[in-house]
C-alpha cells in the first residue's frame, strides 16, 4: 500500500465517523430520553418555539444515521465491508443527514418568523433615513 492523498482523505472519512456517531447518537438520547428539546429542528442556533412537535423527527434522523454510521465502523474493522462499498454508505448517510437536519429546521421555523423580522429589519432602516 503507497500513501497518497486518497489513503489520507480514506482515513480522515474513516477517523471522523467516530465523532458523527457519538454527536448523533448522543442528540438522539438527548432528545429521546432527557427530554431535551434545546437541540431539535435549529435554525441560526436557535429552536423553534414548539420543539416538542418536532422532536420525533430530529430524533429519528439522528437515531437512524447515528446506527448507520455506527454499523460501517462495526463492518470495517471486522472487514465485512469493501472499500467503495463503506465509502458510499458513510458518504450518503452523511450527506442525508445534513440536508435532512437542514430540512427540518426550516419546515419547523417556517416562514413567517422571517418575513417579520425583514419587515422590521426594513422598517429600522427607513426611520433612519
Amino acid at each position: 500500500m503507497v500513501f497518497d492523498v486518497s489513503v489520507a482523505l480514506t482515513w480522515i472519512l474513516f477517523l471522523a465517523l467516530f465523532p458523527m456517531a457519538y454527536f448523533w447518537l448522543r442528540r438522539a438520547w438527548r432528545i429521546g430520553v432527557k427530554r431535551d428539546f434545546s437541540e431539535v429542528a435549529l435554525k441560526r442556533g436557535e429552536p423553534p418555539a414548539d420543539a416538542a412537535r418536532w422532536a420525533p423527527y430530529e430524533l429519528m434522523i439522528n437515531l437512524l444515521a447515528g446506527v448507520i454510521v455506527v454499523y460501517v465502523i462495526v463492518s470495517v474493522v471486522l472487514g465485512l465491508l469493501d472499500f467503495e462499498t463503506w465509502n458510499a454508505v458513510a458518504g450518503t448517510t452523511i450527506w442525508c443527514k445534513f440536508f435532512a437536519s437542514f430540512a427540518l429546521g426550516r419546515q419547523a421555523h417556517g416562514l413567517g418568523a422571517r418575513q417579520a423580522s425583514d419587515k422590521a429589519a426594513a422598517a429600522a432602516r427607513t426611520q433612519r433615513s
